[in-house]
């Protein structure tokens, strides 16, 4: 199957491109940042391999991908895995250098896979996950988005950014965390987080919206950029409003060239006959890969003007990340649906706002560090939560449950499950309900009998299979002595040999019955219907 690339109905020229592109490549590095830190933080990592990801997110994989809005860097969805395989790692390696490079080939190792599913065209797998389970799925993130980003918004910074599991390292829960968040507020930090919110509020509103710069100037940056000199006004002034070091973006800081260079790791490819590099990299690939499709499924259903990614070659842009993120020391990545959904927001509309936010982290690692970490991540809080809103808005689910039960149940089964667990549990927990639908409308409506006197017409309306065994049956034994009755399969282009089984029985003592059977069976179907002979009881 080929993906097709819609082409927008209303071009916009290049000019009007780059300056769409431009401010939402700033806000997205300025979610990036913070994210990249936190999930690298998570994992065990060096807090400069989950900056490697995000930027080789942005160069490699922006540059390879043929999403338009997709934005790739280290997942909050892989910190468990890299986190449990770094610890395997340390159990059989002599220092911890050993272990992370070690672990670094884990990656290379994944980065081949993905690439190898891409040719082998793996990708339309992304096909087959319903919509409803995909709108469940942003609808997660943005109340995640919301709930965790509640704590960093009044200055209890506990716990990482970018951390969107339910439970706790320190035994706490989400829910819990707000809790303790409140007890903990930071009077600065709430100040700045809520002046963050109110600005994004006016900043949407039309009668502003009709002025060039409110349309040209994200709000996002305005809310950063406020946030700085608002507190750095509290610190001036020596108020106890001003928010500390632990409450602001903590960017590594190197001095000289040297400090970067020495800051790198590689792979120890010594290592590629160990068992547990290869059980780690088939890890990492396939639930990276299923991630990443997942999220760009998903930037898919954001993208205003409804461009479709080319999913095989999503593949092999991931896999190509990963692997010069682990020729580099950094982390593995995937695409990542919070950034990409910023992006969105932003008003991108190329892969150009992807690529430059790769170009800000590389800047901000080589010459920005000690602007950026005056920034509060109460503001960067703000732009995350009106995110989140954006994905989880009342609409979506009134919309969704004007569908049915049908689209209702699964979208609402997702939100859950991957509230109260993770990212793919929750996608799985959707997508069983989903198959549950499925399967009864399959059994339902995969047979009708109609009655005319003493004829009855019983009739496939579609493909049967094992599945349908007990309406079949149940509707056979409930046919009358001394009818005459027309088995119809004409329509179905598949009958089970369970099902075939079934009618033959069926056939088979007919006469014992005084029931005559005709069966009309489709001549342009591979399937024959039955294998039955006249004198068996069938009349042709």
């Amino acid at each position: 199957m080929k993906s097709i690339c819609i082409l927008p109905l209303v071009k916009e020229n290049k000019i009007q491109t780059i300056l769409r592109d431009v401010p939402a490549s700033i806000v997205v590095f300025l979610v990036a940042l913070p994210l990249c830190l936190g999930i690298a933080l998570a994992s065990n990592a060096p807090l400069f391999s989950g900056l490697i990801a995000g930027i080789v997110g942005g160069l490699v994989v922006g540059s390879i991908s043929g999403s338009p809005l997709s934005v790739s860097g280290p997942a909050a969805g892989l910190t468990v895995i890299v986190a449990d395989a770094i610890g395997v790692f340390q159990q059989v390696a002599p220092d911890a250098n050993a272990a992370w490079s070690m672990f670094l080939l884990s990656i290379v190792v994944a980065g081949v896979l993905q690439i190898l599913f891409g040719a082998l065209r793996v990708g339309i797998l992304g096909y087959y996950f319903p919509n409803a389970v995909i709108h469940g799925m942003l609808a997660a993130i943005g109340l995640i988005l919301i709930l965790k980003q509640l704590p960093h918004l009044v200055g209890y910074d506990m716990d990482f950014e970018g951390d969107l599991s339910f439970l706790q390292k320190d035994g706490h829960n989400t829910f819990s965390e707000l809790y303790y968040a409140w007890k903990a507020l930071h009077p600065g930090a709430a100040m700045i987080g809520t002046m963050g919110l109110v600005i994004i509020y006016l900043w949407e509103r039309p009668f502003l919206k009709k002025m060039m710069f409110f349309k040209l100037v994200p709000a996002s940056l305005v809310v950063v950029f406020l946030g700085v000199v608002v507190n750095q006004l509290f610190g001036v002034a020596g108020s106890s409003l001003h928010v500390g070091i632990k409450h602001l973006v903590s960017l590594p800081v190197f001095e000289a060239p040297g400090d970067l260079v020495a800051a790198l790791a590689f792979p120890d490819f010594s290592a590629v006959v160990r068992k547990e590099v290869w059980v780690v990299g088939v890890t990492i690939a396939v639930v990276a890969s299923i991630e990443s499709l997942l999220s760009v499924e998903a930037a898919d259903r954001l993208d205003p003007l409804k461009r479709l990614t080319p999913f095989n070659r999503e593949l092999v842009a991931q896999g190509s990340g990963n692997l010069v993120s682990a020729l580099l020391g950094g982390l593995p990545l995937t695409a990542v649906i919070v950034r990409t959904s910023a992006n969105v927001n932003a008003g991108a509309r190329t892969k150009l706002s992807t690529i430059l936010h790769g170009v800000w982290l590389l800047l901000a690692v080589l010459l920005l560090a000690p602007i950026l970490n005056l920034i509060p991540l109460a503001a960067l809080a703000a732009v995350l939560i009106h995110v989140g809103y954006k994905l989880t808005k009342p609409a979506l689910y009134l919309s969704t449950l004007k569908k049915g039960s049908q689209q209702f149940i699964p979208f609402f089964a997702t939100v859950l499950g991957i509230m109260f667990t993770d990212l793919l549990r929750g996608i799985g927990i959707g997508m069983v309900f989903g198959l549950v639908f499925i399967l009864r409308n399959n059994y339902r409506n995969c047979i009708t009998v109609v009655r005319d006197g003493n004829d009855i017409l019983l009739q496939l309306k579609k493909d049967v299979f094992f599945l349908n065994k007990p309406i079949v049956r149940d509707a056979l034994a409930s046919i009358p002595e001394g009818t005459n009755v027309i088995i119809d399969g004409t329509i179905p282009q598949f009958i089970d040999q369970d099902i075939i089984d079934i009618m033959e029985d069926f056939i088979a003592t007919a006469s014992e019955k005084n029931i005559t059977v005709e069966l009309k069976k489709s001549y342009s179907s591979k399937y024959p219907l039955f294998s039955l002979q006249p004198e068996q009881g069938a009349k042709f």
